[in-house]
């Protein structure tokens, strides 16, 4: 359901702002709690995003609250100056929070409850409170996934994607459409942002792996224009990393979280950034073809009329680049961490791989 209007809280920008008085204000506006006030917050740091500052906060309050939360987690403007730049100038605050407000619950997968969310887009301050998930288990990266576990990831997007395939309506949303990305300006920056990551990176990667790039910046603007075809809700940043696995019955089998670079784009482009990195190059090389064909039999299940599974798979291939530009641009746009570094080393190799196995580069001039 649409996040209820908050009856007199404001938003607050920063965890240690997130007093009871606030706490208890945006537990009433969501309708979680009513004469209860909460009268004692204690905050603790979870998750390792780097565009926000994210807190667990533990919550007493001050008579039994049956519906009431004993934790939520908070998401807040990042106290790191280059972060909160880079949320400014890619919209990620605006984004998530418009994605919570008006379109989270005409679509099928499963996120955490939002309690709270607000955003000035002049300065990308921004304040979510969301359902504590706790205590699923966040994928990793890094480690990968098993070919299960990558099979209930793409379910999960199916629900995703199929609701609003090709719905016009979402034209009408313009924070959703991130369509700036492709134009001369943001080819011209990611050509530049490359340079960099080669400057930094490189004597890390393989030469194939940088041949990749090399070969693909140059042609930046074929990857990025808009091609005719269906297109729907995508994540854009579907990675293990933002994706909590349930740890019992009771539980979901898969939370999405992180929708921060939520936009319009086809729908396989979100199981490729997928795959591309969440399975060892063996196990995708093994799985990819029969688990993108359960993808698209759950579309086809779910109403998606017109998208064969050719388009299904082109698409699939077409898109092998996104974790390999996102680890480009991602890197040198935010707070430099070791993880982060490891990370993105990560996505460019298993990626760069990803292209060279589905001969992504024969796709760049196809309409």
């Amino acid at each position: 359901m649409p996040i209820p209007e908050p009856r007199r809280a404001g938003p607050v920008w920063r965890p240690e702002d997130a007093n009871a008085a606030w706490l208890t204000d945006v537990l009433r506006g969501a309708r979680v709690i009513d004469a209860q006030r909460v009268v004692e917050v204690a905050g603790e740091p979870v998750g390792t995003g780097q565009m926000a500052d994210s807190v667990r906060l533990h919550l007493t309050y001050d008579a039994p609250a049956p519906r009431g939360p004993s934790t939520v987690v908070g998401k807040f403007t990042p106290a790191d100056d280059t972060s909160r730049s880079t949320a400014l100038a890619l919209r990620t605050a605006e984004v998530e929070v418009r994605f919570y407000q008006e379109v989270a619950h005409t679509v099928g997968v499963r996120t955490p409850r939002c309690y709270f969310a607000a955003v000035d887009t002049s300065s990308a301050e921004f304040a979510l409170v969301l359902q504590d998930m706790a205590p699923a288990r966040q994928g990793d990266q890094m480690a990968g996934c098993t070919v299960d576990e990558a099979s209930l990831a793409l379910a999960e997007l199916a629900r995703l994607h199929a609701p609003r395939w090709g719905d016009p309506a979402l034209d009408h949303l313009p924070w959703l459409e991130r369509g700036d990305a492709g134009d001369d300006g943001g080819g011209e920056l990611l050509r530049i942002l490359f340079d960099g990551f080669v400057e930094r990176y490189g004597a890390d990667l393989d030469d194939s792996v940088v041949g990749v790039g090399r070969r693909l910046f140059p042609r930046i603007h074929e990857y990025l224009r808009p091609r005719s075809g269906p297109r729907t809700v995508q994540h854009a940043d579907y990675r293990l990393d933002n994706l909590l696995f349930g740890t019992d019955l009771r539980a979901p089998a898969v939370t999405v979280v992180d929708w921060q670079t939520v936009t319009l784009g086809p729908g396989p482009a979100d199981v490729s950034y997928f795959l591309g990195a969440g399975l060892m190059p063996e196990q995708r090389r093994a799985h990819e073809r029969a688990l993108l064909h359960d993808y698209h039999q759950q579309l086809v299940a779910d109403g998606v009329e017109g998208h064969s599974w050719d388009d299904c798979m082109t698409e699939y291939r077409r898109h092998a680049y996104a974790g390999y530009v996102m680890a480009v641009g991602a890197s040198m746009l935010v707070e430099r961490t070791e993880r982060g570094d490891e990370m993105f080393l990560t996505m460019a190799r298993r990626h760069a791989a990803q292209v060279l196995d589905l001969d992504s580069e024969s796709l760049l001039s196809a309409d």
